[in-house]
């Protein structure tokens, strides 16, 4: 058989098959002695740790966002053209300090018109007034006429034609004395609604300074010189009050029951946490403010509102940071490093080394997390040793070498 695989084989690729067919017994005694080298190894060096059970303090975490106590957006109250921008961008400014400008001209030309108005309108009353003053003069004389007259005109000493003069005269006169107070009132009127013209120009023309109206950090003006503003445009900048700070957050529907249910329903939010972006705690500890009317029917959340003092102006709104409370205390709690802990699909699991050395991969149910340690629910009991390094390398079943784990040999 080899003799008629040899004469199928081009002249030239002879030697490389022979030499292939002298290898092969070396390489089959190789594969037969690689299975008792591999058995000649011992048992897997692993660490492990003791579970444990102590009174655990329930601290929940919630992802927060911070947010000023005040936002107020500055907008411009009348129609103008930008003059100039007085405050420094970013930085802290006072209730009433002038942040920008609007061109005053054309409201103050329309401030003196409306005082030109009123000077008239006055002008008209006293005229009115000394209109009222010669009719009731006339009205005075043609009274004493009519008394005069009444009794010549018995005695037939006047015509009757003088006496029906006379009191024509009368009523005429007192005809134009009413009309003279009359106008006195509607030049009154006028007055009034000058003066109003005044105030009217006076106030648009005193929304030209935009003041900031609290005490808080000014953010970049989102309007440049020279451009228009008006009262339905953007607005110019916004001021935060960021002393102290909110910290806004969303509680679950269950979270909420169960602190109302508690024996102290307030007492997680007296001391209430915040860690930074970067991992530090924030030196100051914030207090419960509000929690929202109602729970979003959407996310089955309640929202929240946390104040931390802010000294040193160090937070910022839009930041991110997780708010951190203990909700309770937890008696006799097991505890099991967070590291012997493995998920698997969406369920966790943990290797139990026993009495004989030997690894059993067992499920867990966990609760509550704090630190490095899980709390479980079921599946270990205290005493138990669970494997914290070189999970990886058994299997249930698998014979191992256990080993303290350093922090747990140093404690002991």
């Amino acid at each position: 058989m080899v003799s008629n695989v040899m004469h199928r084989i081009h002249p030239y690729a002879r030697p490389r098959f022979i030499l292939s067919l002298a290898a092969l017994p070396i390489f089959l005694a190789g594969c037969r002695q690689a299975e008792p080298a591999r058995a000649a190894f011992g048992p897997v060096d692993v660490q492990v740790a003791e579970v444990t059970t102590r009174d655990f303090p329930v601290v929940k975490e919630w992802i927060g966002t911070l947010d000023g106590r005040v936002n107020a957006e500055i907008r411009g109250q009348v129609s103008g053209y930008l003059l100039r921008q007085v405050y420094r961008e970013g930085s802290f400014v006072r209730k009433g300090e002038l942040l920008f400008e609007i061109d005053p001209r054309p409201f103050q030309a329309a401030l003196n018109e409306a005082r030109a108005r009123v000077a008239q309108a006055e002008s008209g009353v006293q005229q009115a007034l000394g209109n009222l003053a010669q009719n009731n003069a006339r009205l005075g004389k043609t009274e004493l006429d009519v008394k005069r007259y009444a009794p010549l005109a018995a005695t037939k000493a006047i015509s009757q034609e003088e006496m029906d003069n006379a009191t024509q005269s009368q009523l005429e006169a007192k005809a134009a004395a009413e009309s003279s107070q009359a106008a006195i009132e509607t030049a009154r009127a006028a007055v009034v609604a000058a003066k109003a013209a005044v105030y009217d120009a006076e106030l648009k023309l005193g929304f030209t300074k935009i003041a900031s109206p609290i005490d808080g950090i000014a953010g970049l003006a989102r309007i440049q010189v020279g451009d228009l503003v008006s009262p339905s445009g953007i607005a110019l900048t916004t001021v935060s009050t960021v002393d102290p700070i909110k910290a806004y957050f969303s509680v679950s529907e269950q979270e909420y029951l169960a602190q109302q249910r508690a024996s102290d329903p307030s007492g997680w939010a007296k001391n209430l946490e915040l860690v930074l972006a970067d991992g530090t705690v924030y030196p100051h500890k914030g207090t419960f403010f509000m929690a929202d009317r109602q729970v979003d029917v959407g996310t089955g959340t309640l929202r929240v509102a946390v104040l931390f003092p802010n000294p040193g102006n160090l937070l910022r709104p839009g930041q991110y940071g997780r708010v951190r409370a203990s909700v309770g205390l937890r008696k006799d709690a097991v505890l099991v490093p967070q590291r012997a802990v493995t998920e698997l699909q969406g369920s966790y699991q943990v290797a139990v080394v026993g009495g004989d050395n030997k690894v059993e991969i067992r499920p867990v149910h966990l609760g509550e997390r704090s630190g490095a340690l899980w709390v479980v629910e079921d599946g270990l009991r205290p005493g138990e040793r669970v494997i914290v390094e070189g999970v990886q390398k058994v299997r249930n079943g698998a014979a191992v070498n256990p080993r303290p784990a350093a922090a747990q040999a140093g404690a002991k």
